[in-house]
């Protein structure tokens, strides 16, 4: 048992939409990752996606209903099932919380799927 510290965790990593694994509990990992630009529309089958942003501004565009934009320290969760696409106009500060099986891609494979996710 250790604390963690979120903030020292983001200064271990540069690269963007490469979730890195900070925790694990009950079958989920905790991840933090750093967004720029657009991802890719991705749904998850099985598994709800939650978004807190730490810091800057995190905008999750919805097929089926109007973009959420979230400032540091609000969350918004996805549905499973849900299309969405997370764009960052500016560096974003996020953390995930997701089943360990999640990939951050969902269903789709793309040159952005991080098949392993490094601990740090």
């Amino acid at each position: 048992m250790q604390k963690v510290n979120v903030s020292e965790k983001f200064t271990r990593f540069d690269d963007l939409w490469s979730p890195k694994i900070v925790g694990e509990l009950n079958g989920q990992y905790v991840k933090l990752a750093k967004l720029q630009g657009e991802f890719v529309w991705h749904h998850h089958e099985t598994e709800d996606e939650m978004f807190l942003v730490i810091e800057g501004t995190l905008v999750i565009q919805l097929r089926q209903q109007d973009d959420v934009v979230l400032e540091t320290g609000e969350f918004f969760i996805v549905p499973r099932g849900i299309e969405h696409k997370p764009v960052a106009e500016n560096e974003v500060h996020v953390l995930l919380f997701e089943p360990q099986s999640t990939y951050h891609t969902g269903n789709v494979k793309t040159e952005k799927t991080v098949e392993k996710q490094d601990w740090i």
